[in-house]
């Protein structure tokens, strides 16, 4: 069986939509008009990629709303992901549960705010120890055969909430975060995915900017961007990555390459990674994004740079 991201595009990248909703606070990483958003997907897609990822969290629906509106008219040419596991309360507080009734109504709520009748991929957002997945497997898999989600994935996931998953209906996309700083899937997810031969895609695949120079120690971040109030942002050691970026940026010159470059090239070379989420909030971004994921960087380079930058 062909893995199920593999064909889609010429280009193994795809588009991280909380990077288009900052404003409707959730998940999102700064302002954005909906009319920027929209030229901006469509921008990506005109550019050739096809997977367009996204979850409610992601501006309280704004993400997927706004996805749906740049996509109205050619539906079937995109390949849409959004998630269940993450709501919120009227006082948007964020609600995390795999609860199977809450999971259907997020699923009937995506569809509505994406304005289409089916959406191509459906992943559970994260493990809820308190229910066991094979009860929100059971809804997703009934929505499946009434044809409202085509396929059913899994992110953060592990291997005993895989197994129990795929006891009721298939699985056949991973998503975690992988990247420079954060190997932490290449024993989990990633493993999986290469001995079940499934595809994998990674988020963070840029560290939230780190990797790209962009988010440095000088940079400040809106309101509507979480990595101006969020927890897990905070607790991050990024002064000591940020080093290291500067550090890396003095080994690639002698390879004549980007940091950008490397992040990339690093996450492609490991097997059933398929795809790589980043959100490019500008067309420059995605233009060197692009560019960035078409270079070839050879095994033995990438080996000797890997291992000059884990020295450090």
């Amino acid at each position: 069986m062909e893995r199920i991201l593999n064909s889609l595009g010429d280009i193994p990248l795809g588009f991280g939509g909380a990077s288009i909703s900052g404003e409707g606070a959730g998940y999102g990483f700064g302002d954005i008009s909906k009319d920027n958003a929209i030229a901006l997907l469509n921008y990506a897609f005109d550019r050739g990629v096809r997977l367009f990822d996204t979850a409610p969290i992601y501006g309280f629906g704004e993400s997927e709303r706004r996805i749906g509106e740049a996509f109205k008219s050619n539906r079937d040419e995109v390949f849409i992901i959004s998630k269940c596991g993450v709501s919120w309360h009227p006082s948007m507080r964020v609600n995390m549960t795999n609860d199977p009734k809450t999971s259907l109504e997020m699923l009937h709520a995506s569809l509505k705010r994406l304005n289409t009748d089916y959406i191509d991929h459906y992943m559970i957002h994260w493990p809820d120890e308190s229910v066991d997945i094979r009860k929100t497997m059971e809804v997703l898999a009934k929505a499946k055969l009434q044809g409202k989600i085509k396929s059913i994935g899994l992110c953060n996931t592990f291997e005993e909430d895989y197994m129990k998953a795929r006891e009721v209906d298939e699985i056949t996309s991973l998503q975690s975060e992988l990247n420079l700083f954060s190997r932490e899937s290449l024993e989990g997810p990633v493993s999986i995915a290469k001995r079940n031969n499934i595809s994998f895609m990674s988020w963070g695949t840029l560290d939230k900017g780190i990797l790209t120079g962009r988010v440095n120690s000088k940079r400040k971040f809106d309101k509507s961007d979480c990595r101006s109030w969020a927890p897990w942002w905070k607790a991050i050691d990024k002064d000591s990555r940020y080093q290291r970026v500067e550090k890396l940026k003095e080994i690639l010159k002698d390879y004549q390459l980007s940091t950008l470059e490397l992040a990339l090239a690093f996450n492609l070379s490991f097997d059933n990674v398929d795809k790589l989420l980043c959100g490019g909030r500008s067309i420059e971004q995605w233009d060197d994004l692009i560019s960035a994921a078409k270079k070839n960087i050879d095994k033995n380079t990438l080996s000797e740079i890997l291992e000059k930058f884990d020295e450090n």
